[in-house]
């Protein structure tokens, strides 16, 4: 495997040499399956992941396509499911619609699923597909004259998103609220109703698409806001690194962010409970995100 390859993987995420040894030991089991059921199948192996923020899910995404692409020489894609949000416009008629918080990207409600299946689907059949990105510091979806456009066989297609495979809630679980956010900005739960009936009807057929799952388990909800405000600097630097003011754009501040994350925080602690039974790889982070148990919860 070219070394050349993992060194500007380790630079794109400003990870040390570390990191290499740990990842080939963790995720051998990931690697080692899609070998296996490729070598066998001849066809696009797509992988999903669920993580809460800042875990390391589009870390892992890319490693994983780059660990594939060089060792079998085969086309990877790495999607998030970040890039299929709807546009601001529509987000605000959204909002406009249905509830205001909808405006604000994130929830299940906020993504275009149907987008995100064709996108996925056409890799899959090794055909033409444009690659939709979405550029955070904006609140917006990349322009598609700015988009890239893949065409032919992929070996390999990993999704990643902190509610990707969430399952929704009981009607019964939505009625009590489970911040200040919920119980100020939506004290009769039409957002939250709204968001699991989209968790409900739009996303279990885009889940259905994927031949294995992942997760990066988080310790609990509390250290996401120490994650979350990670992700912001981390935004803020490259900002300046390509000498952008970070004043002109989207970034926000430490406040901001715990507002934020707490529209997270509902499926985020029932992925917690609930996802780790049923996923085919299970990740267990400590608060530093190191990885201290792996199991194979359908064995």
């Amino acid at each position: 495997m070219s070394n050349l390859a993992l060194q500007h993987f380790l630079g794109r995420h400003h990870l040390p040499e570390s990191y290499l040894s740990m990842a080939e030991s963790a995720f051998s089991p990931l690697i080692d399956e899609f070998n296996t059921q490729y070598q066998v199948n001849q066809k696009t192996y797509i992988i999903g992941i669920n993580g809460c923020q800042g875990s390391g899910k589009s870390t892992l995404a890319d490693y994983l396509c780059t660990v594939v692409a060089e060792k079998y020489h085969l086309a990877t894609v790495a999607l998030s499911l970040d890039d299929f949000y709807l546009t601001k416009a529509e987000r605000i008629e959204l909002a406009r619609k249905i509830h205001p918080l909808l405006a604000q990207r994130g929830v299940p409600g906020t993504h275009d699923v149907n987008l995100a299946i064709d996108t996925i689907s056409s890799l899959a059949s090794g055909n033409k597909a444009l690659i939709t990105r979405f550029d955070k510091s904006m609140d917006d979806r990349v322009p598609e004259a700015n988009s890239e456009t893949i065409t032919g066989h992929i070996g390999l297609i990993v999704i990643e998103g902190w509610c990707f495979g969430a399952k929704p809630q009981a009607p019964n679980s939505l009625i009590e609220p489970v911040n200040h956010l919920e119980r100020l900005e939506d004290p009769d739960g039409v957002y939250r109703d709204y968001v699991n009936t989209a968790l409900a009807t739009q996303y279990p057929q885009l889940f259905e698409l994927v031949d294995s799952t992942a997760m990066l388990r988080a310790p609990s909800f509390k250290t996401v806001f120490e994650w979350r405000l990670e992700q912001e600097q981390k935004l803020i630097e490259k900002l300046r690194s390509t000498k952008t003011d970070p004043a002109s754009v989207s970034t926000m501040s430490d406040q901001e962010i715990r507002r934020f994350i707490q529209n997270f925080q509902r499926i985020t602690e029932h992925c917690l409970e609930e996802m780790p039974t049923r996923v085919d790889h299970l990740f267990q982070l400590n608060a530093a995100r190191q990885i201290v148990d792996y199991r194979k919860p359908q064995e």
